[in-house]
């Protein structure tokens, strides 16, 4: 039976969302929200300028997505076989 595969995944899922969320709170991401709820009305001049950084960052997240992809199918499909 494949019921405990996704139990599985979906506790893993529900930690890590949950270690974000401290992660999130501890470093005060949250922390002045009165500046936060005007930050999306404020006009920049100047265009953001993409650094080696940044595209560094950008490549690490999309292959930490293909790899979290990946995990979910594995676990699909063996679930699927083994059921």
């Amino acid at each position: 039976m494949y019921f405990p595969y996704f139990v599985t995944y979906i506790v893993v899922g529900l930690l890590l969302g949950l270690i974000t969320f401290g992660w999130a709170l501890h470093s005060g991401q949250f922390r002045d929200q009165q500046r936060a709820r005007f930050l999306p009305l404020v006009r920049s001049e100047t265009p953001a300028a993409t650094s080696k950084f940044g595209r560094l960052e950008t490549y690490v997240l999309m292959g930490m997505a293909c790899i979290g992809l990946l995990i979910s199918a594995f676990t699909l499909i063996y679930s699927l076989l083994r059921g």
